[in-house]
């Protein structure tokens, strides 16, 4: 099959061999080995129903950043030999990148300086586009971070979900609806209309940055989800999957633990770039950044799992139970924290 697909792109397959890559749960990759490397993807129509949204988008950024900072580097799409960038088969929907050599990637945060090298790049996208219309680009995933929606999605689902499920899920659901303060001021947040509309890649995590050998920030990847937003989007997200070295899966919940000094990395990398840039309103509201996108997650696993795990990926049952606990015991410690960590960011926050 991948030989019919490297062909459309013009790639001599004699010349390569291809290897499953990366731990991606939404599309599928593949490195291509040879005498120029490359990254091939499956993108998952499942998810992204327009894929030529994402291309189209993509072009768009490219196009401005080559323009405006040539030596940017932006990890585009390449153009198979009729001109598209995306070869379409029975086999499904494919695009191909080049691999850049010299670079790595992590799928946790091991040091500080990996937090803050990530918060730099996430910031240093979002600055170099400040000048770039968001409205411009399409919405490739509709509503992704609406906190409303993903409410209404929770409430839904606790009302059509049986009284077992009820039951076991009992803690979870009553922290969803103890912290629903969280929703309240999300909503003021949007009736403000203080919240610019900026260039946001709403995938934050890790694994979508590349990095030198010396740990140095050099661009991100992953740019299916880059979409107007707002600058909490990709905060909270940084917070939610930098701040414990336990991910979302871990069962014992005495092991989640807030580490201050990530978020100090946090906070210096991000604003490093985006000091400037930030109004003193969204600065406001650095650290419910946090508490906006835990929540939010801790909603969307607990749905799924009152759901019947339609959505996320489980190895055993019950797991999108144990991750929305592990969520909600983060955002109790983000919460429990709050004043000693508004002492730590006011100084970084303010400099």
């Amino acid at each position: 099959m991948l030989n019919n697909i490297l062909k459309e792109f013009g790639i001599n397959i004699s010349n390569h061999h291809v290897e499953e890559y990366g731990f991606g749960l939404i599309n599928r990759t593949w490195k291509v080995h040879g005498e120029r490397d490359y990254i091939l993807q499956k993108i998952n129509t499942s998810v992204f129903q327009r894929p030529e949204s994402i291309i189209e988008n993509l072009l768009l950024i490219q196009t401005y950043l080559k323009e405006k900072y040539p030596d940017y580097l932006f990890v585009a799409p390449l153009p198979a030999p009729g001109g598209s960038s995306l070869v379409i088969t029975e086999e499904g929907t494919f695009r191909l990148f080049p691999f850049i050599n010299d670079s790595k990637s992590v799928n946790e945060v091991s040091t500080y300086k990996q937090a803050y090298e990530a918060a730099k790049q996430f910031g240093k996208f979002t600055r170099l586009l400040k000048d770039f219309d968001p409205s411009r680009l399409k919405n490739t995933l509709q509503s992704f971070h609406d906190l409303n929606l993903r409410y209404e999605q929770f409430d839904r689902a606790y009302e059509q979900a049986d009284a077992t499920k009820q039951k076991e899920a009992a803690w979870a659901i009553g922290q969803v609806k103890d912290h629903s303060d969280i929703l309240v001021t999300y909503n003021h947040l949007l009736s403000t209309n203080k919240l610019p509309l900026r260039v946001i890649h709403h995938d934050a995590k890790i694994n979508n940055v590349l990095f030198d050998d010396d740990w140095k920030g050099l661009c991100l990847i992953d740019l299916d989800t880059v979409m107007p937003g707002y600058f909490i989007s990709d905060v909270g997200d940084m917070m939610r999957t930098y701040l414990s070295p336990l991910n979302e899966n871990e069962a014992d919940l005495s092991k989640i633990k807030i580490d201050q000094q990530c978020l100090d990395a946090i906070i210096k990398g991000y604003m490093s770039e985006m000091n400037n840039e930030l109004t003193p309103f969204e600065k406001e509201y650095f650290i419910y950044s946090g508490k906006f996108m835990i929540y939010m997650q801790a909603i969307r696993f607990l749905a799924d799992h009152l759901n019947g795990d339609i959505y996320y990926h489980i190895d055993y049952a019950g797991q999108n139970l144990v991750r929305a606990e592990n969520q909600l015991t983060l955002l109790n410690q983000l919460i429990q924290l709050e004043e000693k960590i508004d002492s730590l960011t006011n100084t970084s926050l303010k400099q």
